[in-house]
């Protein structure tokens, strides 16, 4: 929480007549009001707010270009707001300013089935586009646990409990249009599938958290949806079998859609605020897609590989409703764990590990976590090496706080001795910070500053976030 505290003494002053300058531009799509300042000055990390001077919904790329080049000429943060579901405080205005609301922008511009890609307004949810697809018989896969905007995803890189089979965002954008400091719209690529025409800018810009320029459209890849789907759940009596079931099952190579772990805390929880009836035991939820003979074949390799390491007999979701019913709960795991200490708030960290040491380093952090003076929840998108922990705290005792860092600052480096990341799909935003020094070394932070440094000199775009200073 000092993090927050220490750039909110850096707020950069407001010019006189800038506030009322777009009040002006934009009516009453602009605002001042404190509710909404309030609301745009936090997200689900656990940071107190960091309220911006000013909020502007934006409709047209074109009004965000006109944002943009008023707020870098008077040297005005600029941070963009989507969902708002950010767990590392993304989106908080820790220098003041512009609150920018990509959310009005939530029009699907073109569906290009035959391509398998579709054009998106950066305020589209995942959820939208799918329904709006549904009936071309494809489908978008990546699926973080909020309905979040597509434009929050690219900007995250965000993947979700189907990036085992599917990949993440990084794999999955294929074209950007950005609007730059300065106020210049630019389209990092065309649909074409794949190029080797100069920098890879929509790679660059894909997990740059706002911070090198406002995402507006997005063009992704889709999927024909699968013909045949099947969902499992297998419980297991330790932590230690459930994990070593999903290195073995990657290491066969069985492509399976999704494999997502929960300890026991987390089906508790989960049977709790879900109303369901999850043997209480850590656990596995599988999903496969592909032909029918294929979905069985997968199948019976995880339960062979399943059962030799003590797991149970496979308990199936056949119907579509049940498998909703059944990863709805898992997506919504992060609030069943809040429900496990009403009022609190959770410190959800997650780091990403090569399968190999996947196993070491959940058995290794549950210890730590076994120590602490909280409850807390482990659970994760295991089948690419990737899992989250919720250390759920009392927001008025700064002494729970210290010791979830000193647990955060343990498992970060215990990611990076084995070759991991400090973060899977969270990103850095303000939590992660310290931390990218130890992953990328001086050099490598030199180069960042200085790619930051050339596309947003006067340093607007949401500032103080991903990369420490110098």
């Amino acid at each position: 929480m000092n993090a927050v505290l220490q750039y909110q003494a850096q707020r950069r002053p407001i010019p006189a007549g800038f506030l009322e300058a777009l009040g002006a531009h934009f009516g009453d799509r602009f605002s001042t009001a404190h509710s909404v300042r309030d609301h745009h000055g936090r997200d689900e990390s656990p940071y107190p707010p960091a309220l911006p001077d000013g909020v502007v919904y934006a409709a047209t790329t074109e009004e965000v270009a006109w944002v943009a080049r008023h707020c870098n000429e008077h040297k005005v943060p600029l941070v963009a707001f989507g969902a708002g579901s950010s767990l590392e405080g993304h989106v908080l205005a820790v220098e003041g300013g512009i609150s920018l609301d990509l959310t009005g922008m939530n029009r699907v511009v073109a569906v290009n089935a035959e391509d398998l890609t579709v054009t998106v307004q950066a305020g589209v949810t995942r959820k939208q586009l799918n329904a709006e697809i549904r009936d071309t018989g494809l489908f978008f896969p990546l699926d973080p646990g909020a309905d979040a905007t597509l434009g929050g995803m690219a900007a995250t890189r965000a993947s979700g409990t189907n990036a085992v089979r599917y990949g993440t965002m990084r794999e999955n954008v294929m074209s950007l249009k950005v609007v730059t400091a300065d106020g210049r719209i630019i389209q990092t690529a065309g649909r074409a599938r794949k190029s080797s025409a100069g920098y890879d800018l929509t790679r660059l810009f894909v997990g740059s958290e706002g911070t090198l320029g406002i995402i507006t459209e997005v063009t992704v890849r889709l999927y024909p949806q699968p013909e045949a789907v099947s969902a499992a759940v297998c419980n297991f009596p330790d932590l230690h079998s459930a994990v070593q079931s999903v290195i073995e099952i990657i290491q066969m190579g069985v492509p399976v859609a999704r494999v997502e772990f929960m300890d026991l805390a987390a089906v508790k929880a989960t049977n709790a605020y879900s109303k369901l009836s999850l043997h209480e035991s850590p656990l596995l939820l599988f999903e496969f897609h592909g032909s029918p003979g294929g979905v069985r074949e997968q199948a019976e390799t995880v339960q062979e590989i399943t059962s030799a390491n003590g797991g149970m007999a496979f308990e199936w979701a056949e119907h579509p409703e049940d498998r909703s019913r059944l990863w709805a709960a898992r997506h919504d795991a992060y609030f069943a764990g809040l429900h496990l200490r009403p009022g609190s708030r959770s410190s959800t960290t997650d780091v990403c590990v090569p399968i190999s040491r996947l196993a070491d380093c959940v058995l290794e952090t549950a210890a730590d976590l076994d120590r602490a003076s909280f409850p807390y929840t482990i659970l994760g998108h295991v089948g690419d090496g990737n899992f989250h922990v919720l250390m759920l705290l009392d927001p008025d005792n700064p002494l729970e706080w210290q010791e979830s860092e000193r647990i955060n600052q343990s498992l970060v480096t215990r990611a990076l001795q084995m070759q991991g990341t400090c973060t899977g799909e969270h990103g850095i935003g303000l939590h992660k910070m310290e931390f990218m020094l130890a992953e990328h070394g001086r050099d490598a932070l030199d180069l960042m500053h200085a790619v930051k440094q050339a596309f947003d000199p006067n340093n607007i775009l949401n500032p103080g976030k991903m990369i420490p200073p110098a």
